[in-house]
Formats: C-alpha cells, sequence, structure tokens
C-alpha cells in the first residue's frame, strides 16, 4: 500500500485511534501487527522474507553480545564476533543479492558471452522482488554492526526488535532509521500529542503536495519523452532532464516527508532525509543534503572500514569511488545506475583533488566569494552537474544517455528560450501547475536552507488563515491526482 492511496487513507487513522487506545505496554505489539499488514498487503510472502532478516539479525546480535561478555579469552572472542557477523552479512546481502541482483547477473554474463562468442546459455528466473528490501535490509545490518561495534546493546525483546526493523511509516521508502534513534524511541512510553499530530499531519500533507502536484505531474509530461527521444529536438530533451531532477527529488522527498510525519504523529521522530539538495554549493555538498540516511549508511559502514580519508590520498579517492558505485547498485540492478554512482564519484574526486587549485585561484583572482552573485553561480553549476548526472539514471539505457547528450549538445538553440512552443511539451496548464508548485518548493527549501522552518511560520497564523492554507493544499492535491490516470512515478519503481 502506498502512501498516496485510498488503502493508507482508511488504514492509517485506524492504526492511530487503536494505538492510543490501548496501554502503552502493549503499544509495540499492535504496530508491529499492522507493520507487518502494511507490509504483506503488497505480497503475503514478503512477511516471510522480512521475519526471516528479523530472525537472522536478532540472533547474530545477541550471540555477539554474549561472546563479548565473556572476557576469560579475549582473542577467541573477538573471532566468535566477528564469525557471527561475517555470518549475518553474508545471510543477508546474500538474499538481496537473490532477490535484486541474480537476473542481472545473469544478463551480464549472457551480454559478455555474446560479445566474446562465447554461447553460454544461462538460465533465467522469475524472481518476485520484494518492495522495500534494499531499505530494511540495511537497517537490519547497521544494527548487527551497531551492536558488534559495542555501540548499542542488543534488544533482547524480539517483538521490539522486529518493530524496529519493520516499523511501516519508513519501511518501503526510509529514511533509513539508525537503532539508536528509531530502538531507543521504541522503548519508550509515548502518548497522543495534538502538536505533534497537526505538525504531522502538515507534514504528510506537504509530502503528498511533493508527490503528486509535483512529482506525478512531472512525469506525464516527461515519460512520453524518454519512451521515444527520437521524436524530440534538443531543446525538449534539455527540458525534460531538467524536470527529472525535480521529478526524482519530490518523489523521495515527499515519501520521506509522508514517513516522517505519519511516525510523528505516533509518537516517534524519524530523521530528516533530504537538506535543500538543489542549494548545496558544491557535489559535496549535495551529498550531504541528498537522501541523507542513504550517504550516512555508506560513509559510517563502507566508507571508513574501508579506511575512510586515514590511508593517503590515493585511498582516500579509491574508498569515494567504491561507496559511489555500490550506491549506484543500490538504487537499481542495471549499468546505468552503476553508471550514474560512477559519474557522481568521479565528480566527488575531482572536486577533492582540484580544491588546493580551486583555492588558489579564487586568491589570486581575489573574488570575494560571500557575494551573493558568486554563490548564485556555484549553484547553477552545482546543479547543472547534478542534472548531468541524473541522465544516466533516468534514461532506458547507457547507450541512450549518449544519445541524449549528443542530442542536446548540437541542438541546443538560445534562442528558442523566446519561443517557448519550440520547448514546451504538451498541456500548456498543467506545465503551469508544475512551475507554481516547484516555485513553492523552492521557496520552503530556501527557508530550511536559512533555518527557517515554513510550518512554524504557518503554525503562528490565525486559525482560519492557517486552516485556509492546508485546505489550499489539500485540494491542489486532489485536483491534481483525480482527473488524470494514475501514472507510477520513478520512486515507486526504486523503492525495492
Amino acid at each position: 500500500m502506498l502512501f498516496n492511496s485510498v488503502s493508507y487513507l482508511i488504514f492509517f487513522p485506524v492504526v492511530v485511534l487503536i494505538t492510543f487506545l490501548i496501554p502503552n505496554k502493549i503499544r509495540y505489539i499492535w504496530l508491529l501487527i499492522t507493520s507487518y499488514f502494511f507490509y504483506m498487503n503488497w505480497n503475503a510472502r514478503y512477511g516471510l522474507l522480512i521475519l526471516t532478516t528479523t530472525i537472522i539479525t536478532y540472533s547474530c546480535s545477541i550471540g555477539i553480545e554474549i561472546a563479548d561478555e565473556k572476557k576469560n579469552n579475549e582473542r577467541s572472542a573477538k573471532i566468535i564476533k566477528k564469525a557471527i557477523l561475517t555470518a549475518s552479512l553474508f545471510a543477508n546481502f546474500g538474499l538481496l543479492f537473490y532477490f535484486k541482483y541474480t537476473n542481472f547477473m545473469i544478463r551480464t554474463i549472457s551480454s559478455l558471452s555474446e560479445m566474446l562468442h562465447a554461447n553460454i546459455k544461462m538460465p533465467t528466473y522469475d524472481i518476485l522482488l520484494p518492495v522495500g528490501i534494499s531499505f530494511f535490509i540495511f537497517q537490519a545490518v547497521g544494527y548487527t554492526i551497531d551492536v558488534y561495534r559495542g555501540d548499542i546493546k542488543a534488544e533482547k525483546n524480539v517483538l521490539r526488535y522486529a518493530l524496529f526493523v519493520s516499523f511501516f511509516p519508513q519501511l518501503v521508502a526510509g529514511p533509513i532509521e539508525r537503532s539508536e534513534n528509531l530502538l531507543t524511541q521504541l522503548r519508550r512510553p509515548t502518548k497522543f500529542n495534538s502538536k505533534k499530530a497537526e505538525s504531522g499531519l502538515l507534514t504528510i500533507v506537504y509530502g503528498l503536495f511533493l508527490k503528486i502536484v509535483i512529482a506525478d505531474n512531472i512525469a506525464r509530461l516527461i515519460d512520453p519523452i524518454f519512451v521515444s527521444i527520437k521524436d524530440y529536438n534538443g531543446m525538449q530533451l534539455f527540458y525534460a532532464v531538467v524536470l527529472f531532477a525535480f521529478q526524482i527529488y519530490c518523489d523521495f522527498e515527499g515519501y520521506s516527508l509522508m514517513a516522517i510525519g505519519s511516525a510523528e504523529i505516533l509518537g516517534y521522530k524519524l530523521h530528516i532525509n533530504f537538506n535543500a539538495p538543489y542549494l548545496a554549493l558544491s557535489v559535496k555538498d549535495f551529498w550531504r543534503r541528498w537522501h541523507i540516511s542513504l550517504t550516512s549508511w555508506f560513509r559510517d559502514y563502507l566508507y571508513i572500514p574501508l579506511g575512510g580519508s586515514h590511508k593517503g590520498k590515493v585511498r582516500k579517492q579509491f574508498n569515494t569511488m567504491i561507496v559511489f558505485l555500490c550506491s549506484g547498485l543500490w538504487h537499481g540492478a542495471a549499468w546505468k545506475y552503476v553508471a550514474w554512482g560512477g559519474v557522481n564519484g568521479i565528480l566527488s574526486v575531482t572536486e577533492d583533488l582540484s580544491a588546493p587549485l580551486y583555492k588558489r585561484a579564487i586568491e589570486k583572482l581575489k573574488i570575494d566569494t560571500k557575494k551573493i552573485s558568486f554563490k548564485i553561480s556555484q549553484r547553477i553549476i552545482t546543479f547543472v552537474l547534478i542534472d548531468f548526472t541524473w541522465l544516466f539514471f533516468r534514461a532506458n539505457s547507457f547507450r541512450e544517455s549518449f544519445t541524449i547528450i549528443k542530442s542536446i549538445s548540437t541542438d541546443f538553440r538560445w534562442s528558442w528560450f523566446l519561443n517557448l512552443n519550440c520547448i514546451l511539451i504538451g498541456d500548456f496548464r498543467l506545465q503551469t501547475i508544475i512551475f507554481i508548485s516547484i516555485l513553492i518548493a523552492a521557496a520552503v527549501d530556501f527557508g530550511k536552507y536559512k533555518g527557517i522552518n515554513a510550518k512554524d511560520i504557518i503554525f503562528n497564523q490565525q486559525i482560519l488563515l492557517r486552516w485556509g492554507i492546508y485546505w489550499s493544499l489539500f485540494m491542489l492535491i486532489i485536483y491534481s491526482n483525480f482527473p488524470h490516470q494514475k501514472w507510477d512515478s520513478h520512486i515507486e519503481k526504486s523503492i525495492l
């Protein structure tokens, strides 16, 4: 069940009502039942998979803690702990590989065999890809590593731990939560708070606004273009690529906000997942603001264990590339995602290596980096670079990415901006709604960047104006959703 579905509109109020009617001591059991119902609503067999991951990581974490308590033989304890952790990693990533990457590897081997004229016949498998598998496996694995490092104590209550792995608001699209945040909260009693409920509802509505009004409407415009790129000129392809940057952001951010808002109503605080990423001043700054829970997961559980920046400059850049390539593969089982990750890695490495030269150039040219004009130019350059990488993410194939780049570079005409008929595609009214909505989202992000919370401003208004804003957003969402055929947005294809 999706957050932007009628099913969730019925499911969530029932969950909230019963949650605050039953005693605190059994509340986590109710939330566990509803979380499994939410997940199994996609497919009943999904429940067995998440249960398997839960049992493996719970048992391994308890085993690690027991081994750690045996102080009589420290060396033996370390060996046992490492063996248990390795078993947990192997089992969980084995599940992830089987469900998500088996057919990808088969296709890759088949393609290589054709290129080498080896004629290797590979079997094909009809493997059902479970929704959200990358999210909950990463969350469970992170917990096990935290226990291994001694950062947290293993959770003894198996049902409470099972809720941590399956907590429905962030189960299928993140944010990927850490045990010290969510699991700690699940141990505390909660009570209904009207202010948190109002704040959570506004967060959900704004998430729906990003998802339905912006992301889904952009999908209606640009999906036909990427289906048949040869039917469009270079400027229209450029326009589509720029719009996709906003589509994917509003998709992911919209889902994250709906998750955060749902959890807040229930009395739990999830980490923010996006922090005005398109206002970033550099590529590295962008990645500190984009999909924060995933970026920090790779930093803490892959980049740092590889040595981070402590084993020399060459090793640092190598570790950076490994992280970005793995991030690309995490997003999808196709080489285009690996290419997308690789391009981002190259940009990040280039930025890091050129930093001293860049600093000297700034000093020599006596450029005032505090000037608004300089910061605006930095943001534009960063957006162009990031948008270039999104092309590899969105195009249907690696080859098609270069076809689009060639078409844009050979058919880019500034004069066409004066004649929008050469650029705009389809329904002008729909595009007007999109542009106005993007401006609203940009204003909210700018406020966030400056430390201004749009919700605080709204809550400080008189009740009539406040509810007028609520209903305006709600009606815009309804207006944008119901008159049109349902389109699957990119996030619905990427939450697996």
